[in-house]
């Protein structure tokens, strides 16, 4: 993937009037630093073989409850826990579900993802789009702005990615994950909680989901909650799915999800700079996506183990 990646980059250098400049890098790593946080998500849950179609209603609804409560008076930590706390909340439904009512994950997240959007629409936000207030003021540093020269969201990113790092490869809950994925009847021999690992990815999960939202809410002064009907969690598949991990689990981490962010990053800057309408992106990309997924079936074939319940 990182040769694709290099190609496509490259092919585009030589040959599109204008994306090799450090403006459009710029502007091209901002655009896609939310995805990216969302395929760090993604990743935590798809290594320890899981799915999660409920991200998209992780980062609107919560973020979009922070706008509401400062809206209408209350304080902005205050309303920031709340987010935190439905955030967690949208995690311990799905890895409860999945865990011990063995419900298949395909199943559950879009369920419940399904379930947090209709409630945001019918209980949380007067207006689609949820406006920033003064109540705010300060947060916008969050998405805008820069540190060094960088702007903050790539920054965000950055502090995201070593977190969940930290998290998979030197702790060990992230080696347990990995285990659970990898074979999660064979972790259970050994004695790993299994059941409560899968609740902590999907916890997790969420909990970066909110996180990629409050970012991407700072980074325009509003939260569009209608977002969820978009097209956003194919682009986080492929974000994974392009950057290697493969979906019968246990395999892949996060130096994956920046490869596979760069590769999409690149394609969909490409796209625009050749003027692609959307219609036909959603084309390219849905081809890019099959073509992985087939891909991936051939390199990661899934044994008799790994078509057992509790598989994607």
């Amino acid at each position: 993937m990182f040769a694709v990646f290099a190609a496509l980059f490259l092919a585009f250098s030589i040959f599109l009037k204008g994306f090799l400049t450090a403006d459009n890098m710029l502007t091209l790593l901002q655009n896609v630093a939310v995805l990216g946080i969302l395929g760090l998500a993604m990743a935590v849950v798809v290594i320890g073989r899981g799915i999660d179609l409920s991200l998209i209603a992780a980062l609107a609804v919560p973020g979009g409850l922070v706008l509401q409560m400062v809206q209408n008076g209350h304080s902005l930590p205050a309303s920031l826990l709340a987010a935190g706390l439905l955030a967690v909340a949208i995690g311990l439904v799905n890895g409860w579900l999945i865990a011990y009512a063995e419900v298949p994950p395909l199943f559950a997240t879009l369920a419940t993802g399904l379930f947090v959007a209709g409630l945001g629409q019918a209980a949380l936000f007067q207006l689609d789009v949820v406006q920033w207030s003064d109540g705010m003021a300060g947060f916008e540093r969050l998405g805008q702005g820069s540190i060094l020269g960088i702007p903050t969201s790539i920054v965000m990113f950055a502090i995201a990615a070593i977190a969940v790092f930290v998290l998979l490869r030197q702790t060990r809950w992230g080696a347990f994950i990995y285990a659970v994925g990898d074979n999660p009847f064979a972790a259970r021999v050994t004695g790993i909680p299994s059941r409560p690992i899968v609740v902590l990815q999907y916890v997790l999960a969420a909990v970066i989901g909110c996180f990629a939202g409050l970012v991407m809410a700072a980074s325009v002064n509003s939260m569009p909650t209608r977002i969820f009907n978009s097209t956003m969690i194919y682009d986080v598949i492929l974000v994974v799915v392009l950057g290697g991990i493969g979906l019968s689990g246990g395999r892949g981490g996060v130096v994956n999800v920046i490869i596979g962010t760069l590769l999409i990053g690149t394609m969909l800057n490409g796209m625009t700079i050749l003027d692609i309408p959307y219609a036909g992106q959603n084309l390219i990309k849905g081809v890019v996506l099959l073509i992985a997924v087939i891909t991936d079936t051939i390199l990661n074939p899934r044994n008799e183990e790994t078509a057992q319940q509790g598989d994607i």
